[in-house]
């Protein structure tokens, strides 16, 4: 007997199958919506082809052509005719429509996961949101020959959001802590990892170079992998011990990867059972309900079409009002509230990032949502409070985390050879490190502010004021990062004072959760953004907006959360050999210069947590006047974002430690490193000049 939600699926196939054939709608959007039944009947198909295990058997041909089929829209040659483009959508259907239309076939895009997951629920709910907006088109033209209000359409799209913002929050929410939720885990634990055509289960774009990681990986042997993976794991452990956080009392590690690299994980899910671990996989999202901007947040795929992406990074504006803002923080509560027990039992997340695709610089399209200023406030305010309630249930204090990262077959013909090098740098010896980053450390100690200058035409001019310790020998201003949670080895960081700590940050080129800046300019007064500005666009407006939407996540200022000294040289001339720097990720980059992070503080939920260097020094500068009213308006505390911004080396003119009376300490000169006891770092740079 069909279930009710079979027979809902059922009925909405059979319409949609009609409208296919033949949409009796205004002229206009006749082509718009037999474009997009036939979308969605691709989807079905794939949704039975999931069930008769079509996924599991085919030839791997045939598992290409139909992955390819899913994709091929969004291809950069047929984007231009998308409906998924809102800038093709707005010329075909009108300004407004265009819009609403384009982020509807965009949601209907969003099926293609939950077709293989076998998640009718989610398929059926888009499928009768599109049957409906269809029958008003439908109905309007028998009754008159018109079409509907955009305020009607608007209306059906905001109450679909609104609706079920609970049950798709819910199900989220449950992925991230639940380890029932094993679709990932399945297709990892179960494959032939050695044939490529496992990819093909998850429903996800596959590239030559999925395949191609995936193959590379597969001919490693079981000790190279083993050893990769136990990097990955150790440092996870690590971060528990020297936070001196009880990891026996959690179950749940929420890995994070790009599709290719199961072997490693594989390994790694094994190695996290010895710990008591099991894994919480789950995908990247980028329906209405789950969009994070350009980020991700699960594992994924490789992407269709960077730009498709982006335009629709901000669909949100259509519906953000306060009402639904509202709406979403009490949804997020009781999903939390409903899996309080699972979620207190959530270790953190452990992350592998990748590297090597071509730094993205999306064009900027007037037709494309865009949150007015109110909706920003709501934007930010959102993104505060849902951090405090997810807080609540995952308590800062008790979780920790882990990322590595490695580079894909889109950085070039060297990728074998950049793959090595990267395995190096994840494990160079972190003994060698601690003991010269402690020099840097105790020369730091009892600073007064840090001066940072630019050369070879960076403008960086800072002042940046520090914490003043009351006993140097048992307090630090900095922490001695070595290889734990964030790997490679290589910096020594700090929450700067943000009364004080004022000037220009500058850099060239940066490339920051997976968007390209150039000539990056930031301005900061008492440790807040008062301006910034970079070269992307020919309108400066175009590059402020850039800059806000991506970096400061709408927010008006954003403080100055942390400054760190890299010192991981031969990751800095690992980018230099092969000409990879701008591609470097964040965790890579960031111990390859100075670096700065606009957002939190790295201790933001965690500032009362006890942490000591490896000389047993208190760590004590975890706070600053923003984190600090947590204790008076948590609200206003914490953002929700930590964005690190690096100054290369050769772009590095000086970083001297400034006393109260008077005398200065040079750490860094001329991109060297001068301080007594840390010129061992400076071998790499002689090295490459021996080449």
């Amino acid at each position: 007997m069909a279930t009710i939600m079979e027979e809902r699926f059922g009925l909405c196939t059979d319409r949609i199958k009609e409208i296919a054939q033949n949409a009796e709608v205004h002229e206009t959007f006749g082509e718009y919506f037999q474009t997009a039944a036939r979308l969605v009947e691709r989807i079905v198909n794939a949704y039975e082809l999931a069930g008769q295990g079509f996924f599991e058997n085919a030839p791997t041909e045939e598992l290409r052509r139909a992955n390819t089929a899913l994709y091929e829209e969004l291809f950069t040659q047929n984007y231009e005719r998308c409906y998924g483009n809102p800038e093709y959508a707005c010329k075909q259907l009108g300004e407004e429509r265009g819009r609403l239309l384009s982020f509807l076939y965009a949601e209907l895009r969003c099926m293609i996961p939950y077709a293989f997951e076998r998640r009718l629920s989610d398929l059926v709910i888009r499928m009768e949101l599109f049957v409906e907006i269809y029958n008003l088109f439908s109905y309007a033209m028998a009754e008159d020959g018109q079409i509907p209000s955009d305020e009607a359409l608007r209306d059906t799209m905001y109450w679909f959001v609104s609706d079920y913002s609970e049950t798709t929050m819910q199900w989220r929410v449950e992925t991230q802590v639940d380890t029932a939720h094993d679709f990932a885990v399945r297709i990892i634990m179960d494959s032939d990892l050695n044939n490529v055509r496992y990819l093909y289960k998850y429903g996800e774009f596959i590239t030559p170079e999925t395949e191609k990681l995936s193959q590379y990986l597969a001919g490693l042997s079981e000790e190279r992998i083993q050893m990769i993976a136990d990097t990955y794991t150790q440092g996870y452990r690590i971060g528990f011990e020297k936070a001196g956080k009880p990891l026996d009392k959690k179950e749940t590690v929420d890995v994070i990867y790009v599709l290719g690299f199961e072997r490693i994980v594989k390994a790694a899910i094994r190695n996290f059972a010895k710990m008591g671990l099991k894994p919480a996989i789950y995908r990247a999202n980028d329906s209405i309900f789950h969009k994070k901007g350009v980020g991700k947040a699960g594992y994924y795929g490789a992407d269709a079409n960077k730009q498709y992406r982006y335009d629709h990074k901000d669909d949100i504006a259509l519906f953000l009002d306060k009402k639904l803002a509202g709406r979403k923080l009490e949804v997020l509560k009781l999903a939390y509230e409903r899996v309080k027990e699972k979620a207190g039992l959530y270790a953190g997340p452990a992350v592998i990032e990748v590297f090597g695709e071509e730094p993205f610089v999306p064009k900027k399209k007037a037709q494309a949502c865009v949150l007015s200023p109110e909706q920003q406030k709501l934007s930010a305010q959102y993104k505060g409070a849902s951090a405090e309630i997810v807080n609540q249930y995952i308590i800062g204090e008790e979780r920790s985390f882990t990322v590595i990262a490695f580079p894909l077959p889109d950085i070039g013909e060297q990728f074998e050879e950049i793959f090595d090098e990267t395995v190096k740098l994840n494990t160079l010896d972190y003994t060698t490190y601690e003991r010269i980053q402690a020099v840097i450390v105790n020369a730091l100690n009892t600073a007064e502010y840090v001066k940072i200058k630019g050369m070879n035409g960076n403008k960086t001019d800072l002042r940046v004021q520090l914490y003043q310790v009351k006993d140097p020998d048992k307090e630090a201003v900095f922490e001695n990062c070595v290889a734990d949670v964030n790997i490679p080895v290589g910096e020594v960081f700090t929450s700067p004072v943000l009364e004080g700590t004022n000037g220009k940050l500058f850099v060239r080129n940066a490339f920051l959760n997976e968007l390209e800046y150039c000539n990056l300019e930031i301005d900061f007064q008492d440790g807040m953004i008062t301006d910034y500005t970079c070269t992307n666009f020919a309108c400066e407006e175009d590059n402020k907006k850039y800059i806000k939407e991506n970096v400061l996540y709408h927010f008006e200022t954003l403080p100055m959360g942390e400054f760190a000294i890299g010192t991981n040289t031969t990751a800095y001339m690992t980018a230099k050999k092969y000409g990879i720097s701008k591609l470097f990720p964040i965790l890579i980059a960031e111990k390859t210069g100075p670096h700065f992070a606009v957002g939190d503080t790295c201790y933001s939920w965690e500032e009362d947590v006890r942490l000591y260097n490896e000389d047993g020094k208190e760590i004590v500068a975890k706070d600053n006047a923003i984190s600090l009213l947590r204790h008076t308006d948590p609200s206003k505390a914490y953002f929700a974002c930590h964005t690190d911004i690096t100054i290369p080396y050769d772009e590095l003119g000086a970083i001297t430690a400034c006393y109260a009376d008077g005398t200065e300490c040079a750490i860094i000169e001329n991109g060297r490193f001068v301080l007594d006891g840390t010129q061992e770092l400076n071998k790499a740079f002689d090295e490459n000049e021996k080449i």
